[in-house]
């Protein structure tokens, strides 16, 4: 696996800024940059699921990649698909005891120049990893 950062940017996108939160786990500035009327439609294991405003949003971010467990985002990227903004992160959790973990979440990002509007998320679930 490969540790990517965000590469310095002359202005940094609302997408970056979220990515930037994310990997911090600062789940407040996540917050920061949805849209009152953000919704997040996701495809998970155990099925689907919406969440409409930034609270219930960043509630299944927080619940996902919250807590104690060690956490890195070991790879990112992204690339404009006309519209919208497709990004992707793979982030690797360790428990104090047990079997590390690795989900990878894929999103298709509808943005304002100061807000994100709508993500369609896509997860592979918890896998286990050496």
């Amino acid at each position: 696996m490969t540790t990517s950062t965000l590469t310095p940017q002359t202005t940094s996108s609302v997408a970056d800024l979220f990515l930037a939160a994310l990997i911090r786990r600062d789940f407040a500035a996540m917050a920061s940059y949805l849209a009152p009327e953000v919704t997040l439609r996701g495809l998970i294991p155990p099925g689907p699921f919406t969440a409409v405003g930034p609270d219930p949003a960043i509630a299944r971010f927080r619940g996902w990649f919250g807590g104690p467990d060690d956490f890195a985002v070991v790879d990112s990227g992204r690339e404009r698909i006309g519209d919208k903004l497709a990004m992707h992160w793979l982030v690797r959790m360790c428990p104090a005891t047990g079997t590390p973990r690795v989900a990878d979440q894929r999103v298709f990002l509808t943005t304002t120049d100061d807000a994100i509007t709508a993500i369609d998320l896509l997860c592979s679930g918890w896998q286990p990893t050496d």
